[in-house]
């Protein structure tokens, strides 16, 4: 998960963690990074919030299995 924290930077946290795995100054970076985690990882699912702290968008990434792929049409 990528979120934005109290303190302005972006945080890349696995979802079954308690703390982030890395912080960035952008929210790009953060994405970047939590996409080439979630690969190394064996796959598994992206969600990125934005400013507000809603959810903005959803990815699988791969060798993920994603539940609708094709509806999918967001990446």
């Amino acid at each position: 998960m990528v979120y934005r924290r109290p303190d302005g930077q972006w945080a890349n946290e696995r979802n079954d963690a308690d703390r982030a795995s890395s912080l960035h100054d952008t929210q790009q970076g953060a994405i970047k990074t939590a996409r080439d985690n979630l690969s190394n990882q064996g796959g598994g699912e992206l969600t990125v919030k934005g400013l507000d702290g809603l959810i903005r968008s959803k990815d699988t990434v791969a060798p993920g299995n994603d539940p609708n792929p094709p509806r999918d049409t967001e990446h």
